[in-house]
């Protein structure tokens, strides 16, 4: 790879005393979707008018209260969608659409033409203000890129005058902002300011986009920071940010930028948008809800949010998509599931009202998912295997005999070089542990107590065949007693757990029993409704395991 001919492509902006390192987070920005138009102008198959419609209805009962509906000039297809926006009816009080528009007269014309008749509108004009286009595409001054900017304000101001429109506000983007010198990106803003002449009661929306993202986030919230403390009637402008994502630092340098000062945020659901797509606006709202700031966005049914976006787009979310990806609310990591298992006890225990997880940032039912943050394979240990089999099936297995089991789990995951369902998980643990008869079983059984002494007469096959009385202080220690002596064998009892079975009829119960045989620890697990038949069980399991 040769990397010498690429250099530092962007302008370092002239802050020295930056304030935005020290800033949070504390509140939702304006937000405004243009899934419409970038992330529709991106896509293979570009929306049909109806998807586009169904797409907006969604879009404003997620709650956007901005969206930005196309680029009217652009197609037939553009135009009569806003169109049938305004004159369906489609468009609620609170919501405002947004159309995009070249500075080029019978442009901006067709584009005033779509909004007539509508409530409230967004004309945004743009023109490309970097050194690169300025010089190698378009040829043009300094002062001639300043004046096709203030011409296309005064073109929007006389033309508003005469539009059926009730509401107009504007916006401008000075395309390539960060490929644009800090200096003349603020000489080009404030000279459309002036012409706009924004009060408190008609702001100008002034837009600064990383047409393509050339730097580290902390670069673009210099910038942001350096327009913020500089731009000319500031308390009358709403200071945009529209980022897209060739570095991967979409979301960062949009976070970054409202740290720096930037009251609103044009992006997309799922950071759809052309080349690596734009900011993503799911994430931006729920790193906000995990921090404790109200999002003021429709979140809460994840998987209708992602319906709709694939049905429309023919797109798919990726698996390990923030937030919303199959694989986000899962660990396979044996030290991941039992930090998730240990926290989720221990927080739901003492601290019921707040949600704190090693692992997982937010409560994956608060977006409509399901709990689901144990998947098991050869990388799993015990601490997730317990919770599949305790979560799902009511068994608590004793430490040491899921520290075996995992044993076994991980080996049959290596060998089918797949990850185990917790249903086959469950058969696993059943067909190695729960009343196994394979060498040795018991076919009936009585308890006799006298004098503090309990006998058993037992009927056994297989590995003994035939009846044999013996004693013991307890049911299981008379069992123990007559195996061994049959068996010729040092069998002991070192391990007995039982409990109720959570997920079964509330009279079954499941014993756990641990023993040696010859100094070797062999496990065994029984259900029954009758704790004597399930301990008897269990125990006999072990015998099966121990002679396999």
């Amino acid at each position: 790879m040769n990397y010498s001919h690429y250099g530092k492509s962007y302008f370092k902006a002239p802050l020295e005393n930056r304030t935005w390192p020290d800033k949070e987070i504390t509140k939702a920005p304006i937000w405004c979707s243009v899934d419409l138009r970038d992330g529709n102008q991106a896509l293979i198959t570009p929306m049909t008018l109806e998807e586009k419609l169904e797409f907006f209805k969604f879009l404003t009962f997620v709650g956007f209260k901005e969206i930005e509906v196309g680029f009217p000039a652009a197609s037939n297809t553009e135009f009569e969608f806003v169109r049938e926006l305004i004159e369906r009816d489609l468009i609620p009080d609170d919501v405002t659409i947004q159309v995009l528009t070249q500075i080029r007269p019978h442009i901006m014309e067709k584009t005033f033409k779509s909004i007539e008749g509508s409530k409230n509108a967004i004309v945004h004009i743009y023109n490309s203000t970097s050194l690169l286009q300025r010089e190698a595409v378009f040829k043009i001054t300094k002062e001639e890129t300043i004046n096709l900017a203030v011409e296309g304000a005064r073109f929007c101001k006389e033309r508003a005058k005469r539009s059926s429109c009730e509401n107009i506000r504007f916006e401008y983007s000075p395309e390539s902002f960060t490929s644009t010198e800090p200096e003349f990106a603020l000489e080009i803003c404030n000279a459309v300011i002036n012409e706009f002449l924004p009060d408190k009661d008609n702001k100008v929306i002034i837009n600064l986009p990383s047409t393509i993202e050339l730097s580290s986030p902390n670069a673009y919230a210099d910038m942001i920071e350096f327009m913020s403390d500089n731009l000319i009637s500031r308390e009358n402008v709403i200071l945009s940010l529209h980022t897209h994502n060739d570095r991967g630092c979409a979301v960062a340098a949009t976070e970054l930028g409202l740290m720096a000062g930037a009251d609103r945020v044009e992006g997309t659901l799922f950071g759809n948008g052309e080349r690596t797509g734009n900011a993503d606006i799911l994430v931006l709202a729920l790193n906000m809800f995990s921090q404790g700031v109200d999002p003021i966005l429709e979140l809460s049914d994840m998987n209708s949010l992602m319906k709709m976006y694939e049905d429309s787009t023919k797109m798919l979310v990726e698996p390990r998509h923030p937030y919303a990806g199959e694989l986000v609310y899962t660990a396979f990591s044996g030290s991941h599931q039992d930090a998730i298992k240990k926290g989720m006890d221990y927080y739901g225990k003492m601290h019921p009202e707040k949600w704190v997880n090693p692992y997982l940032p937010i409560n994956p039912a608060d977006i409509g998912r399901d709990y689901e943050p144990i998947r098991i394979n050869s990388q799993s240990g015990k601490g997730g295997i317990n919770y599949i089999l305790e979560s799902k099936y009511g068994i608590s297995a004793p430490k040491a005999m899921l520290t075996e089991f995992s044993l076994l789990i991980k080996d049959l995951s290596d060998r089918r070089m797949a990850e185990l369902s917790p249903q086959r998980i469950y058969k696993c643990f059943v067909e190695s542990y729960v009343s196994l008869q394979e060498r040795l079983g018991i076919i009936k059984y009585n308890v006799h107590v006298s004098d503090g002494v309990t006998k058993l007469d037992t009927l056994f096959t297989g590995l003994i065949e035939g009846e044999y009385n013996s004693t013991g202080n307890g049911p299981l220690d008379a069992l123990n007693n007559a195996v061994k002596k049959q068996l010729g064998r040092d069998i002991e009892i070192t391990a007995y757990h039982e409990h109720a079975m959570e997920n079964r009829s509330s009279s079954a119960a499941m014993a756990y029993i641990g023993i040696k045989v010859d100094d070797k620890p062999y496990w065994g697990a029984g259900i029954s409704t009758n704790i004597n038949t399930a301990s008897m069980e269990a125990y006999i399991s072990a015998i099966n395991r121990a002679y396999k």
